[in-house]
């Protein structure tokens, strides 16, 4: 998830773009595929009470997230699950948004009341998708509603395994998929798929399964190798050799030299005039953010580690810039690429920091988040949690900046990962 904090005083209540949280948390499957996203949608600091009304803060943030970065780059080809209260529901709001690519969250504390079933009806018919939220037991006005939602969201903390498998049971029977909240580790994920989910929500699958060494495929060396290569400043015709064996790598080159935005004139002919057109800087990022794709070409906006990972490098650039630190650009978003690696590779930190001979202070920010590069670190892991504690540790660390300057920075690091 991404997520933007925003001011809080009394004196701008009334500034509503500035009065709200946006942020965005992957839903994936039972492989740990990309299934959606949950647009997160709050009002006010955690630790203050709201301080503008519900209906205001969603339209807001709806207008601010689909005007910024329209649906496409907010979404890929993925729905959304939005959050929304009674007011939002019955209002004129959500007819804004497309029903094909929108779930509507309702949200726990809403009373489930005749008034509210018939506004369900009457949306599902008009092609959105339901859902209910944070869910712990199926109580009666819960069962009637389950024939007119799709989706039943359960908070997974401090369940009994044997009655979360009944409940699992009796809402696939009637015909709404289950989904396991906050599933913040390994193990509750592969217990929670035992029992019946195949849709999960929570930052298990950016932890590492085992941390011992893993075999790594050959691809994924090469790969390493040319990070290496370019590391040493190489001169294009050596960097052009070790590219050849890498023939993803060479593909992708290829495709993005012939776009219009590096060769707007003349087609691109050959992997060394790619190569010249490109830039080192540019390669070494794709290489950066390819060693999170699986084995044979898979669609790097398809897999949600490599998203999140692609949001936080260029998440990070963006901070260390604004923060008056831009000669640590290239090290920040090196360093918000590899922040998820130990989860992709199943090895510790250090022994990737070592495997890829990083310099003392990468090394510090990955492995003990130290250092300037390990604030910037800290401040983006922040604004991925959807917890009261770290939204605040997000907000100290960010300081007196200007709010909006957050929120700017984020929408402009979704929008270039989702053009990768």
């Amino acid at each position: 998830m991404t997520a933007f904090r925003a001011t809080t005083e009394p004196e701008r209540k009334g500034t509503l773009a500035a009065d709200v949280f946006l942020g965005r948390q992957p839903i994936v499957g039972k492989h740990r595929e990309l299934f959606a996203y949950e647009l997160l949608f709050r009002s006010g600091q955690p630790n203050f009470a709201a301080v503008v009304d519900d209906v205001a803060a969603t339209a807001t943030v709806i207008d601010t997230m689909f005007s910024a970065l329209g649906l496409q780059q907010a979404l890929g080809d993925r729905r959304g699950f939005i959050n929304v209260n009674a007011d939002v529901l019955m209002s004129d709001i959500v007819e804004i948004l497309p029903p094909s690519r929108i779930v509507l969250e309702i949200l726990e504390h809403v009373d489930l009341t005749p008034a509210i079933l018939a506004r369900c009806k009457q949306l599902r018919a008009r092609g959105f998708q339901l859902a209910l939220d944070d869910v712990v037991d199926l109580k009666p006005e819960h069962r009637v509603f389950l024939h007119h939602v799709d989706y039943v969201k359960f908070e997974i903390a401090g369940q009994e395994r044997a009655a979360l498998a009944k409940l699992v049971r009796d809402v696939r029977a009637h015909g709404a998929r289950p989904l396991a909240e906050k599933v913040e580790a390994v193990a509750q994920y592969e217990d929670c798929k035992a029992i019946g989910f195949d849709l999960f929500q929570g930052y298990f699958f950016a932890r590492p399964t085992v941390l011992t060494a893993r075999r790594m495929q050959p691809s994924k060396m090469v790969l390493i190798r040319i990070l290496r290569l370019l590391a040493q400043d190489p001169d294009n015709s050596t960097l052009e050799v070790a590219v050849k064996e890498a023939p993803d790598l060479a593909m992708r080159l290829l495709r993005m030299a012939s776009s219009a935005a590096f060769s707007p004139v003349h087609k691109v002919t050959s992997l060394r005039q790619a190569i010249f057109l490109l830039g080192h800087q540019a390669i070494g990022r794709l290489v950066q953010i390819m060693l999170f794709a699986e084995h044979g070409g898979t669609k790097l906006g398809s897999d949600p580690l490599v998203q999140t990972a692609a949001v936080r490098g260029r998440l990070m650039e963006n901070l260390a810039v604004a923060l008056g630190r831009a000669h640590l650009r290239e090290e920040a978003f090196t360093v918000g690429i590899l922040s998820l690696a130990d989860s992709l590779f199943g090895q510790s930190m250090a022994e990737l920091a070592e495997l890829l001979n990083l310099a003392d202070d990468l090394r510090a920010a990955l492995v003990a988040r130290s250092g300037a590069l390990g604030q910037l670190l800290n401040l983006v892991e922040a604004s991925e949690s959807r917890d009261a504690k770290s939204l605040a540790a997000m907000a100290d660390l960010w300081g007196d900046q200007d709010r909006m300057d957050f929120n700017r920075l984020q929408v402009e690091a979704i929008a270039w990962a989702s053009r990768l």
